[in-house]
């Protein structure tokens, strides 16, 4: 019967074994694409390297969880022999990774806890949970749950959202230039920014509207007018000057 037993077990390890070794090779098959064939490699094929790595890892939770394999549990692996000396066979057998089996390794391989600063944080962990009341702890739950589904809605319709922003960003952006639009009301109003020269082409004499253009907008010439019983020279009567007034206020441009 113990024969039995030993026999089951070598069997069940030879096993396990194996499946390892299948996923260390596709692990490291897998890390030298991205370590060497990054610039190629596509994200489909990424993909396919993770259900390898995963399907690998699920055939070796349900050899483990067969009926016919032994509780690996129950078994204790006690060292015979440390010693502080290289070991060739060992580094072979662990592909040069434990080249030495003493005091100071031991514990770190065949630890079968956590180390003591991460059982320390979580024991903290713990502790500050089981402070925490249910409705608080409710609450905490449904924020985080709110925030999953917000980020997951952007994730899932990011195309939607950049569409809805741009629509607000062309309905909030100005359609004129408000510079533009005081410098043509300026122009057109008071005459800023016109140019301020006689059109080309002789000018007939007495013609209404034509004539020599004056800087500065329409102004009045002196006329000096002789003879004429109880006028000074040098005056004019009131009824040329309005003539004159309306004469010099149709030549100027922004009249016509």
């Amino acid at each position: 019967m113990q024969q039995r037993e030993e026999k089951q077990l070598e069997a069940s390890v030879e096993s396990l074994i194996s499946r390892v070794a299948h996923v260390k090779n596709a692990l490291h098959s897998f890390i030298y694409k991205l370590e060497n064939e990054y610039e190629r490699l596509t994200w489909p094929s990424v993909l396919d390297n993770f259900a390898l790595l995963s399907g690998q890892l699920n055939t070796i939770n349900k050899l483990l969880k067969n009926e016919k394999t032994p509780s690996f549990r129950n078994q204790v692996i006690i060292p015979l022999l440390l010693s502080p000396d290289r070991d060739d066979d060992l580094a072979k057998l662990t592909e040069q990774r434990v080249p030495v089996f003493s005091h100071e390794i031991v514990p770190d391989y065949l630890r079968t806890k956590p180390d003591p600063e991460v059982e320390e944080q979580e024991k903290q962990l713990s502790t500050e949970a089981a402070r925490i009341g249910p409705e608080v702890a409710q609450k905490q739950i449904q924020t985080l749950n709110k925030l999953c589904s917000n980020l997951l809605e952007k994730l899932n319709n990011p195309r939607d959202d950049r569409d809805a922003e741009s629509a607000a960003i062309r309905q909030n952006k100005p359609s004129f230039n408000p510079a533009d639009t005081n410098a043509l009301v300026g122009a057109v109003a008071f005459g800023k920014g016109l140019s301020k020269c006689r059109p080309p082409g002789p000018v007939a004499p007495g013609h209404p509207g034509q004539g020599p253009m004056m800087s500065g907008g329409p102004t009045l010439q002196q006329v000096t007018i002789g003879g004429g019983s109880g006028q000074q020279a040098g005056k004019m009567p009131s009824s040329i000057k309005t003539n004159i007034k309306s004469a010099s206020g149709s030549m100027h441009p922004y009249n016509r």
